[in-house]
């Protein structure tokens, strides 16, 4: 029998450290919200569609029967057309473009949660009234607001489980080291939801795992489940992710039958919110997910003489999914942060964290359970597109970003590899100021890229030419980017300080044992 740990003790200046790290990241998202225009995020064009579907009042289509408002395509057209002083507003296009075209939007697929909420933004902020710019400018930032918290769960996430407050830091700051999370997470799109409540359900799962067994955090963790797969199927694997974590919570504090019926509990309360949606579809379609691809990429044979490789499958796999995790912007014609600089980032991730963060020690149980999260996105998503691939030749759904549920689980699994690999000492001191001066950079970089891909012609860095076209038909003036862009580079330079100073301040600690 082991003793309940006791939770670590957190100072004043690390809240106020991880305060700015937090609020850097929503301006950081503020400023990607206002870069890449309207339209030009993964899907943004069906996810705007949806929204504005359903703020008329719609019905929520069938799968692949919902087709996207001839309004909104015409916007798109003036978008690439016009200046933006001659755009019109959501009701002017409503009026003059009416009804739907032939375009296949795709989102019935999803439960409409997240589309619901974008329709009561839209309406709270009269958006026929905007220019429609304007007015999907305010889904990306309610969407911005979702996001904001991910730095402040990862920071508390690996404060539980490594107990120190440098390595905590980092990890708040890890999230910046992903572009195409901050584009994802700034755009118009039904993630959002989805990366605030996976990462609220990882962070609840953590302090279980850590030794906070009381029923409000059970119940808690419930309800983020049942939230989170009431948003979108991404959640989905959440759930045998937290039959897991209750199940092996308390081991040694709390007999089998004790943990079987809070298993038991958690994931009916979570069940009662959250499956009603995916019982509709089995009713209704005889399958938990739909295919709203269906009409757009339908079945097709191999040509004669052609046959599906495991070569193939595996080379356009890797190289979508290390682009589309780390930095890849745009719709249809993309922009990458460059396909070495994705391999090799995500090479040393993965020797890194399997490397290290499985070996035998305290943590190791909760590693292993934080561990199910990613794993069966992996296989679930690898499974997809291997059906995609045999079913309609084409290596489809590969995309990194499908992996940002379980980020904070990520994040956790290499904040403890990376205390292992660097040995204590100067060094690590060293190596971790490293960590979070490059982190953020590749952030940066993305940022820098996207910048010229989107207003300067993809000539880097960007020019006059540039900042002028963006007055033309950016959002808001040039200043005010530019304004959000240099507060983010403050926050920044005082998150690396707090990380140097974290290390003078305490000693690294020993974690506390959990169990494992």
């Amino acid at each position: 029998m082991t003793t309940e740990p006791q939770p670590p003790v957190v100072a004043r200046w690390e809240r106020v450290a991880i305060a700015v790290v937090t609020a850097t990241f929503g301006l950081w998202l503020v400023a990607w919200a206002l870069l890449v225009p309207v339209f030009e995020a993964p899907d943004e064009t069906a996810h705007i569609d949806a929204t504005v579907h359903v703020a008329l009042g719609d019905a929520w289509a069938a799968p692949g029967d919902l087709r996207v408002t001839r309004a909104v395509l015409i916007a798109k057209q003036q978008q690439a057309t016009q200046p933006s002083d001659e755009w019109a507003t959501v009701t002017e296009l409503l009026q003059t473009f009416p009804g739907p075209s032939t375009t296949v939007n795709q989102m019935t697929q999803h439960p409409p949660t997240a589309y619901l909420v974008g329709a009561a933004v839209l309406r709270a902020v009269h958006y026929g009234d905007l220019r429609w710019d304007h007015a999907f400018l305010a889904l990306r930032l309610a969407d911005v607001a979702m996001v904001t918290a991910l730095p402040l769960l990862a920071w508390s996430a690996v404060r539980r489980v490594t107990r120190s407050p440098r390595a905590a830091l980092v990890g708040g700051l890890a999230v910046f080291a992903s572009p195409e999370l901050a584009s994802i997470g700034s755009s118009v799109s039904n993630d959002a939801p989805v990366l605030l409540l996976a990462g609220v359900t990882v962070w609840l799962a953590t302090r279980m795992l850590t030794g906070d067994l009381r029923w409000r955090t059970a119940i808690g963790l419930a309800v983020a489940l049942g939230a989170l797969v009431w948003v979108k199927g991404t959640g989905l694997p959440a759930v045998p992710f937290v039959g897991v974590v209750v199940l092996f919570s308390g081991v040694g504090l709390l007999g089998w039958g004790a943990r079987a019926l809070r298993t038991v509990v958690v994931l009916g309360v979570s069940g009662a919110i959250g499956a009603w949606w995916w019982l509709h579809n089995l009713v209704a379609y005889g399958r938990v997910q739909p295919n709203g691809y269906t009409a757009m990429r339908p079945p097709k044979d191999f040509p004669p003489g052609e046959h599906p490789t495991l070569g193939h499958f595996l080379d356009v796999s890797w190289g979508t999914l290390t682009r589309t995790f780390w930095g890849s912007f745009g719709g249809r014609a993309q922009v990458t942060i460059g396909d070495l600089l994705t391999a090799v980032i995500t090479l040393v991730a993965l020797v890194v964290l399997l490397g290290w963060a499985f070996r035998r020690g305290p943590e190791l149980r909760t590693l292993t359970c934080l561990a199910v999260f990613p794993a069966l996105l992996i296989a679930i998503q690898n499974r997809t597109s291997a059906h995609s691939y045999l079913t309609t030749t084409e290596v489809a759904a590969t995309q990194g970003r499908y992996y940002f549920p379980a980020i904070v689980c990520l994040i956790v699994l290499s904040a403890v590899a990376w205390r292992r690999l660097l040995p204590s000492g100067r060094f690590r001191g060293v190596a971790v100021t490293g960590l979070a001066v490059v982190l953020p950079a590749i952030g940066v970089y993305g940022f820098a890229v996207a910048a010229a891909w989107f207003w300067n012609a993809a000539v880097f860095p960007v020019t006059g030419r540039g900042l002028l076209r963006y007055s033309e038909v950016g959002p808001v003036p040039p200043v005010v980017l530019a304004v959000v862009v240099v507060l983010v580079g403050v926050g920044l330079v005082a998150s690396v300080v707090q990380v140097v100073r974290a290390g003078a301040r305490q000693p690294e600690p020993v974690p506390a044992s959990t169990g494992a």
